[in-house]
């Protein structure tokens, strides 16, 4: 029988740093909300940590991509942490 720990996965192996579309990081981020508002949450959350902000704009982040490149998304785990 496995105990709880064994089933549960470690944040990293949960969400490991991979390309991801913008939508689908939004959602993780706030699932019980729409996708639409999710997209804005996560865009206002980018809006009001400046150093985040700077640092995707330094890899190239463009506000109308839609796929975060591996490095955004380390750059996003490391300030807001793992969903």
């Amino acid at each position: 029988m496995k105990t709880s720990n064994e089933n549960e996965k470690a944040p990293e192996e949960a969400w490991p740093v991979r390309p991801y579309s913008k939508r689908e990081l939004a959602e993780a981020y706030a699932p019980n909300i729409s996708p639409v508002s999710a997209l804005n949450r996560l865009a206002q959350w980018f809006r009001y940590n400046l150093q985040l902000s700077e640092a995707l704009l330094q890899t190239g982040y463009k506000k109308r991509q839609q796929i975060f490149t591996s490095m955004q998304v380390e750059l996003i785990f490391r300030y807001l942490g793992r969903p």
